[in-house]
């Protein structure tokens, strides 16, 4: 079924939509736009936890805007598919860059619009990468901050057959195939810790780009890359929680973006400061690239610095801080 042109207008098709209302709203600084892009009980869910307001998205994105002025952002990729006929789920992956140093991250924001208005989101921010580069103490930074927690349908079981309906709900069976792939990757690598079939499911030649902005090449690097951050949580697992598909040769041909949850609790190696015993509830989202049938690259992405946090708060250490949760 096309999607109806009331899903995006009046831009000429979602990717454009979604390109130009950020730009909007965060290189134009048009903040006061949130009110007529967001429906009031809008829901987003970020690295400290869920909101339900559209105020606190203004409020979020003003204190966002203002502690950083000199950084403008620019689309790498918007992976978007349709959720009915007036309604789509874009993934959109921003480089933002300070006009002065040249420091740049990453953000993924995965959005929700029904008939152009936002009703739900979930987004994450590469925290870690500007924090190395100006070499601060990353548990101070944690402690600045705090974690709200989740609520909604971030606290609901991981869906049953994600390729059907996601938490986003129903979605069209489109490059079913690839789908599979990704999905029996997900399984078989990173839950079933298979880390021999990376070459499977992967072209030799391979790109991740992760969280610190680092940049892994080939099967082992990916293995080394995954093993790095599976050994403080030894027995936690990656939950399915979305999917979209979007084919378009502007950004490198066939795309697929996986929304993600990982739960594990916090008992191997201690990278995180004192180990607590106790489970994390980690949101992140990862954009896969194909080609001729294979994954060639992978962009994964979560807040760091707020996994922090959350490990922090289970310790009982005290937030000095307020949590931006967008």
């Amino acid at each position: 079924m096309p999607l109806d042109p009331v899903a995006y207008q009046p831009y000429a098709d979602p990717d454009d939509f979604i390109r130009e209302v950020t730009d909007l709203i965060w290189v134009d600084r048009s903040i006061s736009y949130i009110r007529e892009n967001y429906e009031p009980d809008s829901i987003v869910h970020g690295a400290y936890g869920t909101s339900t307001t559209r105020d606190e998205v203004i409020e979020g994105s003003l204190m966002r805007i203002s502690a950083t002025p000199d950084r403008v952002g620019q689309a790498e990729d918007v992976i978007w598919e349709a959720r009915g006929d007036d309604a789509f789920l874009s993934s959109h992956l921003v480089l933002s860059s300070d006009l002065h140093s040249g420091d740049h991250s990453r953000t993924i924001a995965n959005c929700l619009y029904r008939r152009g208005r936002m009703v739900e989101e979930w987004v994450v921010r590469d925290s870690l990468a500007g924090a190395l580069r100006r070499r601060e103490d990353l548990d101070e930074l944690a402690r600045a901050q705090a974690f709200r927690g989740y609520t909604g349908s971030w606290t609901e079981p991981a869906p049953a057959d994600p390729i059907a309906r996601g938490d986003s709900g129903p979605r069209p069976d489109d490059h079913r195939s690839e789908v599979e792939t990704v999905i029996d990757m997900i399984q078989t690598v990173w839950n079933d810790r298979d880390l021999q079939k990376v070459e499977k499911f992967f072209l030799r030649d391979l790109v991740l780009q992760t969280v610190g902005d680092r940049l892994v090449i080939r099967p082992e690097g990916y293995r080394r890359a995954l093993l790095r951050f599976l050994e403080s949580f030894p027995a936690g697992q990656f939950e399915i929680r979305d999917i979209q598909t979007n084919y378009d040769v502007r950004y490198a041909g066939l795309r697929v973006a996986v929304t993600w949850k990982f739960v594990g609790d916090y008992i191997g190696v201690p990278n995180y400061g004192p180990l607590t015993g106790r489970p994390i509830d980690l949101l992140g989202i990862s954009q896969f690239t194909f080609h001729n049938g294979a994954l060639v690259k992978e962009v994964r992405l979560w807040d760091d610095i707020a996994l922090r946090a959350q490990i922090a708060g289970m310790r009982g250490d005290e937030p000095v801080g307020f949590s931006n949760i967008y």
